[in-house]
């Protein structure tokens, strides 16, 4: 299998090799993931490969992303195998059960790494606050002076990596009906530029007419509002 992409150093790092030991020990953790998939012909451990999509997308959002959004992105989804959907009951409530639980675990488990690599407490705060999207909210939030805001970067990128990377098997496991419900659910909270790059995906028409059948419902609801 392929090695981990190395991510780009954020200017302003106080210390390079921290960092850098920081993310070497996230892709040693998301390397043990049992599922694979195949990125360019390359079969890779998923929640890895999933990694540095996620800080792609968010480089990709914000060019000057800083040190903990990078280090967020890298442990978005850490280790999530250990904690599958099936430990939790079928429906959205043990999905919302499911999902809280695999947050908590994830901002656990990037706290512990960053602070065996020398990571202040306020930077772990904030990597762990961006990996559970504290304060999201409904989504679209606005910049602040200039700059995207944060967590909404992360969410954006957040989609843009299931809509390159899952969206298919969603609909393969959902059907198209049960899959505009999710989508319908997903797409608010996007910002605009995140709505924008999903758009310009090079969709098949089978996925584009599910985007757009979200789009609509939600445009209709938005009406009756």
């Amino acid at each position: 299998m392929a090695t981990p992409v190395e991510p780009p150093t954020p200017a302003g790092v106080d210390d390079a090799a921290r960092f850098a030991r920081a993310m070497a020990a996230i892709d040693e953790a998301n390397a043990g993931d049992p599922v694979t998939i195949r990125i360019d012909g390359v079969e890779r451990p998923k929640e890895q490969a999933h990694a540095e999509a996620m800080t792609e997308w968010v480089l990709r959002f914000d060019p000057d992303a800083d040190e903990a959004q990078l280090l967020a992105a890298r442990a978005h989804h850490l280790r999530r195998w250990a904690h599958p959907r099936s430990a939790e009951p079928e429906g959205r409530a043990g999905y919302l059960r499911w999902r809280a639980e695999a947050k908590r675990r994830h901002a656990a488990e990037v706290g512990e790494i960053l602070a065996t690599v020398g990571y202040d407490a306020a930077t772990i705060e904030r990597v762990q606050d961006l990996v559970a999207k504290k304060g999201l909210g409904k989504g679209n939030r606005p910049d602040v002076d200039g700059r995207p805001d944060p967590f909404q970067v992360h969410e954006d990128a957040l989609c843009l990596v299931f809509l390159t990377t899952q969206f298919d098997d969603l609909i393969d496991k959902l059907g198209d009906d049960r899959t505009v419900d999710v989508l319908v659910r997903t797409l608010p909270k996007m910002g605009d530029r995140g709505r924008a790059a999903a758009l310009a995906l090079d969709l098949s028409e089978r996925q584009r007419r599910l985007v757009e059948a979200a789009l609509a419902r939600l445009a209709d609801e938005g009406s009756d509002g």
